[in-house]
């Protein structure tokens, strides 16, 4: 984890709600198949918080083999690219022309200051969803708030029910908020494509003097 987050995370972790969480990880870790590894689970806060500007919630890790390592939406290199990137890749190239990463791997969007923080941050594997309830979500909800107070001129993107409950946690005078819906094969032909949110956030982040994100 990044240094930046330290005073953020350290106080999240002595806090009642995060030391059950942390006894069911233990446990779960020990007697189940969880993703990701454990030394990816907090791989979204290796992005340096003073360099954030882009702040993209998922709902929680890919549950097959492989696929989750710690940024919502991505995937490694070596796998295939899921389906509901395929169709954020559509959104792009349909803004864009063309999407400039060649595979699922979401790690230079991250390099350049997009946040791609899960709504729950571990899973069981081929059981989506189990994790929610345990504590995750009072940990996410924590993240943007404490974002939305330490950060100016953020680009929040929400997509589904899950990420656009967050809108309330932010200060929309001094932030962008982009919400739609999902971009999953079954509600992307409902408001996800034609969004038009990369460019949004690209005009946003200009307008504030800060470098566009290279989709």
């Amino acid at each position: 984890m990044h240094e930046s987050w330290k005073p953020f995370l350290e106080a999240e972790f002595a806090k009642p709600y995060f030391v059950e969480l942390s006894k069911f990880l233990h446990s779960a870790y020990e007697t189940s198949r969880v993703f990701p590894a454990k030394p990816q689970v907090f791989r979204a806060f290796t992005t340096d918080l003073n360099q954030v500007k882009v702040v993209i919630l998922g709902q929680d890790p890919y549950h097959t083999p492989g696929a989750a390592h710690g940024l919502a939406f991505s995937v490694p290199n070596s796998q295939p690219i899921p389906p509901s990137l395929v169709n954020i890749y559509k959104e792009i190239d349909a803004e864009y022309g063309k999407h400039a990463n060649p595979t699922g791997n979401l790690a230079a969007w991250q390099q350049q200051g997009v946040l791609l923080l899960n709504n729950v941050l571990t899973v069981e594997a081929h059981k989506a969803g189990s994790h929610r309830g345990k504590g995750w979500e009072i940990f996410t909800e924590a993240t943007v708030h404490y974002l939305n107070e330490k950060c100016d001129h953020l680009v929040f993107i929400l997509w589904g029910r899950d990420a656009r409950s967050k809108k309330p946690l932010i200060d929309t005078s001094k932030h962008l908020v982009l919400e739609s819906a999902h971009p999953s094969p079954l509600s992307a032909h409902s408001g996800f494509f034609g969004n038009g949110h990369f460019k949004q956030a690209n005009e946003f982040l200009t307008s504030h003097g800060l470098d566009e994100i290279i989709w």
